[in-house]
């Protein structure tokens, strides 16, 4: 059996969530609102849930989890692109964003959960 260092599930995850993560922004992102950032934040928490749920192992969990997720979903783009739009006067679309992310994020770990729980994962 193959023993692979922590550190380089990581950063591999780390490196196909990052490309996933651009191409994907990339792909649905509109002017005048941040809808790739918000699409990453909901699809990545939805895998996210779906890996912590399925009680993957320890090296899956670093890989994908930790790794392809955490860099995939991005909190920091989420507030600069809220208080972007609020300080632009864009006040109604700062609050749609924020309340789109958090409530996408809420529904999107629920439907995992529900994934999980019917195909006895």
């Amino acid at each position: 059996m193959v023993t692979i260092e922590p550190a380089h599930l990581v950063g591999t995850g780390g490196a196909i969530g990052a490309l996933c993560r651009h191409y994907l922004g990339s792909a649905v992102d509109v002017a005048g609102f941040p809808l790739g950032t918000l699409t990453v934040n909901v699809a990545g928490s939805f895998v996210l849930a779906l890996v912590t749920f399925a009680s993957l192992d320890s090296e899956l969990l670093l890989f994908i989890g930790t790794g392809a997720c955490g860099s995939f979903m991005t909190f920091s783009s989420f507030s600069f692109d809220t208080v972007h739009l609020w300080e632009s006067g864009e006040r109604l679309r700062a609050a749609v964003n924020a309340t789109a992310n958090l409530a996408g994020a809420i529904v999107a770990i629920g439907l995992a959960w529900g994934v999980v729980t019917v195909a006895g994962l």
